[in-house]
């Protein structure tokens, strides 16, 4: 017995360094794959590209690439990135709630709450928007309409379980609303030509989704769904501030898959901290209508679990289908 106690301290003791020395070969000659799991040129792709190579940049060797992998309003890519191999060269962008939000409508090959939680880089308020001419001034004439005419008031979203879906959910249940009539889309590009042509009567997206249609006079944001005014839109109240307690956004940042090794998290949340503290990254950012909320590591997993609640919440009292 002795000796083979001996025999498995002495494995122990190969296996350790071993395992030291392939976290610190890390990044080595492999490239990191990087999966976004929507259409290049959207808010999670640009914000990847934009800010991966800063991060590359304070890791020694680093090299990186961006892979798009789509489907099933993330699902596809949030299951590649879940399930890869967790030695540091897989990560991948999410956007919560979305991520929290698509495993309790349907069955998905991932646990929202387990994967690495990296950074946060952006968060983007909801926002109700509509035509300049939309009789709709302010969020208490859509609240009087819908309460008028039951089941015919419509909006528009970026998708069943999307940020601005749920946003809307839980905006009904504040205002004890029956549900207004939902027309999804596949993402804001799609929808927005059709909010402008009419074809709804508002639209639920991010507050900076349609800045250069608002300055243009073409659309109105009657309210956003920030705690406070957010700069870019100082002119327009806080739900709150209209009477209705909500609060909605869409949030944009990086994950890895469960157990990434801890050497390798910390040299990549320390590159996250000094990439979103770059004052070149931060003025990009804004020319980019990228609203900055950096959270790193455990503060990143607090914020989702928070989320993760809301959720779970909404979902006992309103639940959607995908």
């Amino acid at each position: 017995m002795a000796t083979r106690r001996a025999l498995l301290a002495g494995a122990g003791l190969l296996a350790a360094p071993a395992t030291l020395r392939a976290q610190a070969a890390w990044p080595g000659e492999k490239p990191m794959e990087v999966i976004v799991p929507f259409p290049p040129g959207g808010g999670v792709d640009v914000m990847t590209r934009l800010i991966m190579p800063l991060v590359a940049a304070q890791i020694p060797g680093l090299r990186h690439v961006v892979v798009n992998r789509t489907g099933a309003a993330g699902q596809i890519g949030l299951e590649a990135t879940f399930n890869a191999a967790a030695d540091g060269y897989t990560i991948g962008a999410t956007t919560i709630p979305a991520h929290n939000a698509i495993p309790l409508e349907r069955q998905v090959r991932y646990r929202a709450m387990d994967f690495t939680f990296i950074a946060n880089v952006v968060e983007d308020p909801n926002a109700f928007f509509v035509r300049a001419d939309s009789p709709f001034r302010t969020v208490a004439d859509v609240v009087a309409a819908a309460r008028a005419r039951p089941g015919h008031v419509t909006y528009g979203t970026t998708g069943i379980g999307s940020d601005d879906h749920l946003f809307m959910l839980a905006f009904e249940a504040a205002a004890g609303l029956q549900p207004m009539v939902q027309v999804p889309f596949a993402g804001a590009a799609p929808l927005i030509p059709q909010l402008l042509g009419g074809n709804m009567d508002l639209a639920v997206l991010n507050v900076n989704d349609a800045p250069q249609l608002v300055r243009e006079g073409r659309l109105r944001m009657l309210a956003q769904g920030a705690a406070q005014r957010r700069p870019e839109a100082s002119d327009v109240p806080t739900f709150r501030e209209a009477g209705f307690d909500v609060i909605g956004s869409a949030s944009r940042g990086i994950v890895g898959p469960p157990n990434m090794p801890p050497a390798v998290v910390q040299r990549l949340t320390a590159a996250f901290r000094a990439a979103l503290n770059d004052e070149g990254f931060r003025r990009e950012a804004e020319r980019q209508f990228m609203p900055l909320r950096p959270l790193v590591g455990e503060e990143y997993r607090a914020f989702a679990q928070s989320i993760d609640d809301n959720i779970r919440r909404l979902w006992q009292t309103r639940p959607w289908r995908g």
